[in-house]
């Protein structure tokens, strides 16, 4: 059993897009969100307790039916979508590794690639992932705070810093602060890492994976023990040929970003990078970033 790569990283990084790129290398297989270390067993993934940003609880759901879907039943239709929900019902009391364990010995000998932002929400689900896969690598993939928060920013109002507390509270306000959220993810992750070798994680920003996909991609693949030749690089350039690029069926239409799954193309471009003393532009009052935040993207390679 090959052991997977995870990508590690804030939502709104990047992470859809370099997860379907790496996914489609003829070596790896590219999985949706499939949420499953948020619990501990596949059970509890039907109570809504995960942390999930879909009001009803469904959505953190629909990367692993459709992964079934599509690994099981060959297609994701609305009846294959039906048989995942029994596969998974046949095993509800299972440990979430083992579940897992499985989904990779299916995709054998590709190696699984995932990114499910909500892992990096508690260092215990990392923790759980590492357990499950000792062998596993791990991308730590950046981006720019002041890019990525106002990213954040633009769904649902910031939705996402609601669920984790994003908040700077005073005496006199309490106003949603996305900064806290790029702080706190990434500081969980830094956590993790120091208990995985060094050999076995890679830091990477995503602008310079946008800027310069071809080389980059390639000392990904070389870092994780893959071909790295002209023709595997290639096929990571066209992440539009996932069979999870798109939005599913009905009963499980997402399982990713939908801004990813309506424009899954990569398209060529060099992010602009903005400085980091200058007022962020989700405030009204002039700040800019947190001296802590600065800290750390200087840590991270930005000026």
């Amino acid at each position: 059993m090959a052991p997977p790569l995870f990508l590690l990283a804030p939502p709104r990084s990047y992470t859809s897009l370099v997860n379907a790129m790496l996914g489609q290398h003829p070596q790896m297989y590219g999985l949706p969100e499939l949420c499953l270390f948020n619990v501990d067993v596949l059970l509890d993934l039907w109570k809504g307790t995960t942390g999930e940003i879909s009001e009803n609880g469904s959505m953190v759901r629909h990367g692993l039916m459709r992964a079934v879907a599509e690994l099981w039943g060959g297609e994701q239709r609305v009846n294959t979508v039906n048989m995942a929900f029994s596969w998974a019902s046949a095993r509800e009391l299972m440990d979430t590794g083992d579940v897992y364990r499985e989904i990779v010995d299916r995709i054998h000998p590709l190696v699984a690639v995932e990114k499910s932002p909500s892992y990096t929400m508690s260092v215990k689900r990392m923790q759980a992932m590492h357990r499950a896969f000792p062998d596993a690598r791990f991308l730590h993939l950046v981006r720019h705070p002041v890019a990525q928060c106002k990213s954040l920013m633009a769904i649902n109002d910031g939705a996402f810093c609601l669920k984790i507390e994003a908040f700077e509270l005073t005496e006199d306000y309490a106003m949603i602060e996305p900064q806290i959220a790029w702080h706190d993810i990434n500081v969980n992750i830094l956590n993790f890492l120091r208990e995985v070798p060094a050999e076995r994680q890679l830091r990477m920003r995503g602008e310079d994976i946008m800027a310069d996909p071809q080389t980059k991609l390639a000392e990904i693949a070389r870092w994780a023990g893959l071909r790295d030749d002209d023709d595997a690089v290639l096929e990571m350039m066209h992440p539009e040929r996932s069979p999870y690029a798109c939005f599913g069926p009905v009963n499980a239409m997402f399982g990713n970003d939908p801004n990813f799954l309506a424009g899954p193309t990569f398209r060529p471009h060099k992010p602009k990078v903005p400085r980091l003393d200058q007022p962020v532009p989700w405030r009204s009052d002039g700040r800019g970033l947190y001296p802590e935040v600065v800290a750390m993207a200087q840590e991270f390679g930005y000026a």
